[in-house]
Order: structure tokens, then C-alpha cells, then sequence
């Protein structure tokens, strides 16, 4: 008999492509280069940014590269973090991708032998949050450089296969857009090392390759699979048709169809994401994400008596009135109807007609609720014995509490290299079976983060296991019976920040599936808190960390919550909490909650919180009750299974109480003048259909308001930024020379009403001139997604919350300062600060630590770069010390370490008979007294005086 695989259709389709694109990878390119000239003229590249935490929750992995020869040595790639290496087992950790132009990771591949280094940019997951990328960058010198080798619109990669042979062979399963459709997407193949690619596999522009898995002893063979999904704002179906398993026999250059009708395999618009494992040249695994439905059961019967929302949907106005009440009453406090509805008055509302029977259903039915209320058959684990040829579906129940509703997200599946009936299927939990698949055993412990996304297994020693997850990475030799967490790098994934004004202040913020955190602002990152126990930084929340509002009377009143408007009033000091979800009226449609629910205390008064679901709700006192001061502030539900045309972001007018603006995912911005008494739409005029990522009611000018949008849900990558000074009626686009980069947040200055900032999808703008043209805020900070942006008024500090490298803090004083007029002079110094004199400076406690030495920072603006000189002198002129620099134009930040030149010391004793004495590390600091520092270059000269005091 002919092999069958000679009557399946083959698809090969092969052409070179250009290590360039046109299109969107081409405006993505260009925003890059952009951004690299902002750079080098930026006024405020020399201001730098201090990463300040947390790390212990880590953030979401992607993929783990392991040297199998050396397994304390490894990569790991983080979804929106970067690159981070070790070569201590976890111990510690280096980032690699803090040069390159992104840090959204899909996939990594390392080619030990000689060092090199594949990442494919872009998440490979479909999360809310899975960011696009530049197409694929290669290292050969061990991530100390990279560069771009193409496929820049692909957007996001799912996998990278590395020939063992052969380096310069390598096969990338691309996954495309991820909101729109595209050509970029299939298995690309080079065999120059990236040079150039062939397309050697492509379905259609809506289904992408997710993994991509090699024979262990033949890279010849290979299996891809495909993935057909739609992801839109209010809706994602993650399966189709185009979804299934391909086999290269020919190491990736052609591909066929082998998960057809005659394999046993799944076939049809059912078929969602699958993951694959190969064992040897027989024996193939492939784990599916089945969005099939269940089939009912012949003869279900209800576990209890007990009511269910399935119950009211077909059940008569008669038989619900005969209900008894105690019953009835169970099922309304078991399901959080409001005190209001109790037996009694419920039934005399459905006599009255008031409401139906069904409407008890319909209480607890939104989109929120309905992404886990899905019968759909989710998990399965599928082997093949010949190749591919045949398929057999290994679990003979259910796979349940694995996948729940979002198996898109994960779909990952390993075999122990040594036992072919020994696999591990991550997921929600991370899961082993020893008998191939049938039945399966947790394996992930207490101090293992949720939902997992890659797994590496030693092939030398079974039960050797590394696994990244939503909290980072973890380690275990007894396959899973003990794990360590190895969590140092700084790659949290903040939705929200916030700050309190306690000394010294604390910052909040919400992360990706890692809660709430809390945490001084001077807390220290290091390992100490593993000796004393106490971890500088606080988790309050748990689930989706979402926004944050501190009472500012009290700070241990804290508004917060996870997904979906679950919010709570937290009361810090007495470790309590209280749930204040507004809810909607029995016979009303839910309420539509954002997955991020945008809260806002009034600035008016701290009892006074508003909550925004599609309707504007405020409480008047610190959310025990609400109303709601507004109809639908959006263009309405959108069928779908994800909670849409729902507010977004909320602000209040300092000025005046009651002047609140409101912005939707839907593209609506809204007014009222009057505390919701009446509401105007004052968006008509800018883009539609976009998220409104944030409103900002101006600290300065009654009527000015700032407005940005975001394109990232349809892929398109402008920068939208606006600003009105009379109330919305006129807009005036104020993006100017921002790089092509989504949106997230603006932030005014409060002291200085010229000054902006704002965070996109790529860093940090700052505007001296209310937008008319932005510098880039870098220094210190690699090319991250900012999602939030905080002023702490008090100690003039901007603090930044990433989407994947935790939170940024830099002093803006400086930067206040320049006003419009002082941009113009030509040369600024600074007020500086005063030091205290010790007399253990160039000393140290013992002979293995440092010697304690002084500084200060002097900082000065210079309207044209060039040559300046820095003298210090005492009040009488004597020079003490001095330098001549190169300095650029902007703000310019010169060290000194506050001690004499040999020169000055000369000078200085020649005037005085003060003895000076020489510190132990050969230098002589200057004793108390005032000096004046004098800052001279380009015909102008600047002076300012500092003290060293007792």
C-alpha cells in the first residue's frame, strides 16, 4: 500500500522575503528610527530613571532556553520584560534585550555550540495584553548585541527551531497579527541565518503557526501547528477551520496536512489552539484547546435540591410563586442579589409584572460571567504511534480545571524525553500523567504561580524540571514534589499605579494575575528580606490587579480590586475589606464592566467615589451605596463573549464638583457640568471607534482637558493625543513628533501647567510647551510598554508603571522649572542642595567594604551643546576644584565628589591655616563651610551656592 501521506494535499509555498516590510512593519521601523534621533537630542537624556520594584511576583514567561550540558545556565523569556539570563541556576539574573528596541517576547532559541541567540518578537499567547513586536533579532555574541533579520510584521511568533547541525538552518512558526489579518504569518525558513526567509507554509491571512516541534534524532522531520483565531475588543473566537497539524519531512521547506477527517484527529471550525511534543520518529503528542461542545448527559440529574440560575429561564410566573421561601431565599443570598430582594418582595414584583421569572437568571448573565458558563469540551490530549498518520485520543474523561474558558491561553505540552507515557500539560495548574494522558496528578505546589507557559525537562535527569509561569520561574528536582522560585528580575506587569503622600510615601499599583502591591518608594531591591522575613513590598489584593485610589486623610483606606469591577474598601490597619460593587436593579441589564474598572475619588471630597461600568456610578460614602448619576455613557453592548462598550477612564474637575468627563472603550468622551444631571458627548470631532485610554480634567485652566486614544485592539499603531481648552467643544491633536506607539496614559504637570507626560506602548514623552512638541524620557529605561504614569507632588518625582518591567522612578524638579521663557536663556544652574559634613568620609568599617564617600549632583540647562567649565570656590573665590566638560544641550548633570583638586588644595592653604586632613582613600574633602559652584560656556556664566553643613 502507497503511504497515505502521498494522497493528502500538499502545500508548499516558498519566495524570498526581504529582511525589510512595507506596511505596518514598515511604520513600525520608521516609528524605531524616530525614536533612536529623539534620543540623541532629547533636552532630557541625562535625567535618569531608577527602577524601584517589585520583583518577588515576577511577571508572565513566555519560553525557557536551557543548555542541556550545563542546566544552570539558561534563558528566559519574558512576555513583555525582555530577555534575562543566568548562568547560577535562577540565582541571579542578567537582562539582555535592555539595548534592543522591545522587550515583547514570543519565543527564544539558543544554538549552544556557538552562542547565538534567536527571540521572536511579540507575545505568542492572545492575551488582552500581548504585545506586538519588530519581527525576529539574533545575537551572536551572547545578547550583548542584536540585530533585526526581518518578518517585522509579523507582529507575534510562536516558535523557533534551531537545526542541531546546522546553525544557520532555522525554521519560525510566525502567528501574525493578532486584532487584524495579514499575509506575515505561516512557517518562514532560512538557511543563511536569516539573511533571507522562504515562506514555506501558509494557511490563510487569519491562521498562524503557535509551535512548531522537531523529531529529536531528524530536524527533517517536523510538525507545525495552525491556528485560525479572531481577536476584536468585544469578542474573541479562538478556533476555525484553518486551525490543525502540518509535517515537514524535508527539515520545514514543505509541509502536509495531516490532521484530516481519515487521522482521528479534530477537523472543523471546533478546533482551536493545539501544542505538540514529539518522542522519537513514532511518537507524537498534541494537546487541543477543543472548543467543540459537550455532549449533554442522557440522564443528568441535580446534585441537590439546591436552585440554579438554569432553574428561572423556562420556569412559570405560577411555579415561582409556589416556591417556598426559605428556598428561594437560599438561592438569592447564595448568588449576591442585593438585600432588596428577598422572597417576599421578589415575589410580589414578579405578581406584579414588575419582573419575570427568567430575570433571576439574567441577574447573574454578562459577558464577564459568560466567559466561564462556555460547555465547550476545552482540553485534550491526542498521541500519535506512526508518525502522524493515525491519531488516538489519550484522556477517556474530561481534562477539567485546566483550561477553563481561555485555553487559548496556554496549550502547552511536554513528554520526559526518558518515558514515552510520561507527559505534563501546563495550563491554569500544571498537571502530569504517567500513563500517556489518561489521568493526571498536580504537580504545581504553594509558592508556584498560576498559569503556566513553558516547561523544560532535563533529559539526564528525570524529575529535573524548570517551568515559567505568570509569576516567574521555578525549579524542581523531585518532579514537582518541592520547587524553588527564583524571582530577582524586575518584570511586573502593571495595569495602574498610584501614590500616597505618608513620609516616605508608598506606591501602589495592579498587575497582570499578580494582585496589589504596596511599597515605599525607597525601598531597597536585594536579598536581605530572605534573612529577615519581611519583603519591602506588600501584596493587598489578589486576582488581576487592577486601579488604585488612596483616601488622602487616611492612607490606610485604600480603594482597589481585580477584574471586572470587583472592587473593594480596603482598611490596611485593620486588615479589613469590604466588597462595594455597585449593582444593578432586578429586571435592568448587568452593568458592563471593563476588565480594567476605572475608579476615581473625588478631589472634593475623599467619602466620594465614582465607578465606571457602562454607566457613570457614584457613592457618597466610600462605596457602601451607590446610584447612578448616568444613563449609557457608551454606544451600547456588542455581541460578543468579552465585556464591551463599557468606561474606561474617569476624571473630576479641581475646580468645581460635579465637572466629571468620562471616556469608553467605544470611542465616546462625555461631559456633565452639573454632577451627572445631564451629559454631553464632545467626541465627534476626533477618531472613532478608538479605546479611550485616558481623560485628564486640567489642575490649571478651568476648561482645558487632555484626551488620548489607543489603536492597539485594531493594530493601529498611531499616536493619538489631544487637548481642549474649552471643555471638549474643540480639539487640537498635540501628538506632534511622537514615534508611531499606542497611547496609554497623559499626565500634567501640577506645578508647571506646560509640562506633560506621556507613556505609549514603547516609553515615556515629555512636552515643555502643552504638546506642541515632545522630547524622549529614556535614560535608564528600555523600550517597555508604560501603562501608567504618577506625580508625587511633594518629592517632585515621576514614577512610571510598566507592562513588563515593574515601576521607574525619576526627580522631576528640574524639569518643572523649565518654563517656555527659561528654555529660551542660554544657560541655567540650578538651586542645589546642601550636604552634611562627616568626618568618616574616605573611611570604611572594615577592609572588605567600601570606603563611605560623598557626592553631590550639580545639574545645570545649557540652550546650545559645547564646551563649559565647572569651578568650585569658596565664598572668599578661592578654586577648590574644577573641570571643563562637553556638555549637550538640555539638562546636563556633572558628579562631583566633593574634595579638592591637588590645585585647589594647594590654593585653599596658601589663603588659610586651617589644617586639612587627608581620608584614608588619598583624597581631602572639603571641610564645612559654603562654597559657590560657577558654571561659564558660550559667553555665559550661571552661579549657585551650596552648604556643607554639621
Amino acid at each position: 500500500m502507497k503511504n497515505r501521506f502521498f494522497i493528502f494535499f500538499l502545500l508548499s509555498v516558498v519566495f524570498s522575503v526581504a529582511q525589510t516590510s512595507t506596511g505596518a512593519g514598515g511604520e513600525i521601523l520608521s516609528a524605531l528610527e524616530q525614536k533612536q534621533q529623539l534620543q540623541s537630542n532629547s533636552l532630557v537624556k541625562h535625567i535618569p530613571f531608577k527602577n524601584i520594584g517589585p520583583t518577588v511576583m515576577s511577571g508572565r514567561v513566555v519560553d525557557i532556553a536551557v543548555n542541556p550540558e550545563n542546566p544552570i545556565e539558561f534563558y528566559v523569556g519574558y512576555a513583555s520584560g525582555g530577555l534575562w539570563y543566568t548562568n547560577n541556576n535562577g540565582t541571579s539574573f542578567e537582562p539582555l534585550l535592555d539595548g534592543s528596541d522591545t522587550q515583547n517576547v514570543g519565543d527564544i532559541a539558543v544554538d549552544w555550540n556557538s552562542g547565538t541567540i534567536w527571540v521572536g518578537t511579540g507575545e505568542n499567547n492572545a492575551s488582552r495584553s500581548s504585545y506586538a513586536g519588530i519581527g525576529i533579532l539574533k545575537s551572536t555574541d551572547k545578547g550583548k548585541t542584536w540585530k533585526n533579520m526581518g518578518l517585522t510584521d509579523s507582529h507575534h511568533i510562536g516558535r523557533i527551531l534551531i537545526n542541531p547541525k546546522n546553525a544557520n538552518e532555522v525554521v519560525v512558526g510566525v502567528t501574525g497579527h493578532l486584532y487584524t489579518t495579514n499575509s506575515e504569518r505561516g512557517i518562514y525558513k532560512t538557511t543563511d541565518g536569516g539573511v533571507t526567509w522562504n515562506k514555506t507554509l501558509f494557511i490563510n491571512d487569519a491562521t498562524g503557526i503557535i509551535d512548531v516541534a522537531q523529531d529529536p534524532g531528524n530536524f527533517n522531520t517536523l510538525y507545525a501547528a495552525a491556528w485560525q483565531k479572531d481577536r476584536k475588543a468585544w469578542d474573541f473566537i479562538g478556533n476555525g477551520a484553518g486551525s490543525g497539524i502540518y509535517k515537514s519531512t524535508d527539515a520545514g521547506s514543505s509541509w502536509t496536512k495531516i490532521s484530516t477527517a481519515e487521522s482521528g484527529f479534530p477537523t472543523g471550525d471546533g478546533v482551536g489552539r493545539i501544542g505538540l511534543a514529539v518522542f522519537d520518529e513514532n511518537t507524537v503528542y498534541a494537546v487541543h484547546d477543543s472548543q467543540f461542545r459537550r455532549e449533554k448527559e442522557a440522564t443528568a440529574t441535580k446534585k441537590s435540591d439546591a436552585l440554579t440560575k438554569d432553574d428561572f429561564k423556562s420556569m412559570s410566573v405560577e411555579a415561582l410563586l409556589a416556591l417556598e421561601d426559605k428556598k428561594l431565599n437560599t438561592y438569592l443570598k447564595t448568588n449576591g442579589f442585593q438585600e432588596k430582594y428577598r422572597a417576599a418582595n421578589v415575589k410580589q414584583m414578579v405578581r406584579s409584572g414588575a419582573v419575570k421569572p427568567v430575570d433571576l437568571a439574567k441577574y447573574l448573565e454578562n459577558a464577564n460571567a459568560l466567559l466561564f458558563d462556555t460547555p465547550v469540551i476545552g482540553a485534550e490530549v491526542y498521541r500519535s504511534d506512526d508518525a502522524g498518520i493515525t491519531w488516538k485520543k489519550m484522556n477517556s474523561d474530561y481534562i477539567d480545571d485546566l483550561f477553563y474558558s481561555y485555553g487559548y491561553y496556554f496549550a502547552q505540552i511536554n513528554v520526559d524525553p526518558s518515558d514515552k507515557e510520561k507527559i505534563y500539560l501546563a495550563g491554569v495548574p500544571l498537571i502530569a500523567s504517567e500513563d500517556g494522558g489518561n489521568t493526571y496528578t498536580v504537580i504545581s505546589k504553594e509558592n508556584v504561580h498560576a498559569d503556566h507557559h513553558s516547561l523544560w525537562i532535563n533529559p539526564r535527569r528525570p524529575g529535573h524540571l524548570i517551568n515559567g509561569n505568570d509569576g516567574g520561574v521555578n525549579i524542581t528536582y523531585d518532579n514537582g514534589a518541592h520547587w524553588i522560585k527564583n524571582n530577582s528580575p524586575s518584570v511586573g506587569q502593571f495595569y495602574d499605579i498610584n501614590v500616597d503622600n505618608e513620609k516616605p510615601y508608598n506606591v501602589y499599583g495592579g498587575l497582570q494575575d499578580n494582585g496589589v502591591w504596596k511599597g515605599a518608594h525607597t525601598a531597597v531591591e536585594n536579598s536581605r528580606w530572605h534573612q529577615t522575613g519581611n519583603y519591602p513590598w506588600e501584596s493587598i489584593m489578589g486576582g488581576d490587579g487592577m486601579q488604585v485610589q488612596i483616601d488622602n486623610r487616611n492612607a490606610n483606606i485604600v480603594y482597589t480590586g481585580f477584574q471586572f469591577g470587583n472592587y473593594f474598601r480596603l482598611d490596611l490597619e485593620h486588615n479589613k475589606r469590604t466588597y462595594i460593587q455597585p449593582k444593578h436593579e432586578l429586571g435592568e441589564a448587568p452593568y458592563r464592566f471593563n476588565w480594567q474598572t476605572p475608579i476615581l475619588l473625588s478631589p472634593h471630597n475623599q467619602d466620594i467615589l465614582y465607578l465606571g461600568g457602562n454607566k457613570l456610578h457614584r457613592s457618597l460614602d466610600q462605596g457602601d451605596t451607590w446610584e447612578a448619576i448616568s444613563d449609557d455613557l457608551t454606544l451600547g453592548a456588542k455581541k460578543g463573549n468579552v465585556a464591551y462598550g463599557t468606561l474606561t477612564t474617569i476624571s473630576e474637575s479641581s475646580f468645581k464638583f460635579g465637572v466629571i468627563y468620562t471616556g469608553s472603550d467605544d470611542g465616546l468622551i462625555q461631559i456633565t457640568q452639573n454632577g451627572g444631571g445631564s451629559w454631553n458627548t464632545i467626541s465627534a470631532s476626533l477618531p472613532q471607534g478608538l479605546w479611550v485610554s485616558r481623560v485628564v480634567a486640567s489642575q490649571h485652566q478651568k476648561g482645558r482637558v487632555y484626551a488620548t486614544l489607543n489603536g492597539y485592539r485594531s493594530d493601529d499603531f498611531t499616536a493619538y493625543v489631544y487637548r481642549s481648552d474649552d471643555y471638549g467643544k474643540n480639539w487640537k491633536p498635540i501628538a506632534a513628533n511622537i514615534p508611531a506607539s499606542p497611547v496609554n496614559v497623559i499626565v500634567e504637570d501640577p506645578s508647571n501647567e506646560d509640562l506633560l507626560f506621556v507613556g505609549t506602548d514603547n516609553g515615556v514623552y515629555v512636552s515643555f510647551n502643552q504638546g506642541d512638541s515632545w522630547e524622549l524620557f529614556s535614560s535608564g529605561l528600555p523600550n517597555v510598554a508604560v501603562h501608567d504614569l504618577e506625580i508625587q507632588a511633594r518629592d517632585k518625582h515621576l514614577l512610571v508603571g510598566t507592562h513588563g518591567r515593574s515601576i521607574y522612578k525619576a526627580d522631576i524638579a528640574y524639569l518643572q522649572q523649565l518654563t517656555p521663557l527659561k528654555l529660551k536663556e542660554d544657560l541655567t544652574l540650578f538651586a542645589l542642595e546642601n550636604i552634611k559634613y562627616s568626618s568618616r568620609w574616605g573611611e570604611s568599617f572594615s577592609s572588605w567594604r567600601k570606603p563611605i564617600t560623598p557626592g553631590m549632583d550639580i545639574s545645570f540647562y545649557t540652550n546650545k551643546s559645547g564646551s563649559y567649565t565647572m569651578k568650585v570656590k569658596t565664598v572668599k573665590g578661592i578654586e577648590v576644584s574644577s573641570i571643563t566638560l562637553q556638555a549637550d544641550k538640555g539638562i546636563n548633570i556633572a558628579s562631583y565628589d566633593v574634595a579638592f583638586s591637588p590645585k585647589g588644595k594647594l590654593a585653599y592653604l596658601k589663603k588659610n591655616k586651617r589644617k586639612l586632613t587627608e581620608a584614608k582613600n588619598g583624597k581631602t574633602y572639603l571641610p564645612i563651610g559654603t562654597y559657590r559652584v560657577e558654571i561659564s560656556g558660550n559667553g555665559s556664566k550661571e552661579i549657585q551656592e551650596f552648604e556643607i553643613k554639621k
